[in-house]
């Protein structure tokens, strides 16, 4: 018996049929449409050049406005009234992606409150991690340990804009100039 002569091979993205196994019914809906409290957080995912990429996909979550982080089961079922906290969405052709959902509270005292999110998107190997702070948090002063740790233009890759709506902008650009910040694990 020979020994082994290749190399493990490197990690890979998924296919096109990545798209199947993630998708469930109005799973972009963290929070129900129009329902009191319900904002839309909308952007786009953007390549070094920043063109938009059409086929990425979005997670996001965050806790609910007053701070309580749901822990109901279910999240992938979507009930037309429950804040499940969670959600997922894909990108369209011109790279936006869209949630309903609700501004976050701060689930720690003096803490700015944030999305968790996270991209995928073709060419990664891995996927991304990130947060999406609110804007009149941070115009507040408030802060955390991460962005502490960060310069003026890093810190404003993590910041939303909010609309005339009340929704919230947020757009990751995932190299390049004003590249979003991603965190590792």
């Amino acid at each position: 018996m020979s020994e082994k002569t290749l190399e493990p091979t490197a990690g890979q993205t998924v296919g096109p049929f990545f798209k199947f196994g993630v998708e469930f019914e109005r799973m972009n809906e963290v929070a129900f449409p129009h329902s009191p409290g319900a904002i839309v957080l909308g952007g786009q995912v953007l390549d070094g050049n920043g063109h938009p990429i059409p086929d990425a996909i979005i997670e996001i979550f965050g806790a609910d406005t007053d701070g309580s982080v749901p822990r109901d089961r279910g999240t992938l079922t979507r009930d037309g009234h429950s804040f499940t906290g969670f959600g997922r969405t894909f990108t369209n052709d011109e790279g936006h992606y869209e949630f309903w959902t609700r501004n976050p509270g701060a689930t720690d005292d003096g803490k700015p409150p944030f999305f968790a999110a996270i991209v995928y998107a073709r060419g990664l190997p891995n996927k991304l991690h990130s947060r999406i702070y609110l804007p009149e948090a941070i115009a507040d002063g408030k802060t955390d340990s991460l962005l502490d740790s960060l310069s003026d233009d890093e810190r404003a890759t993590l910041v939303a804009t909010r609309t005339a709506a009340g929704y919230l902008e947020h757009s990751f650009r995932l190299q390049g100039e004003k590249e979003t910040v991603f965190l590792a694990y």
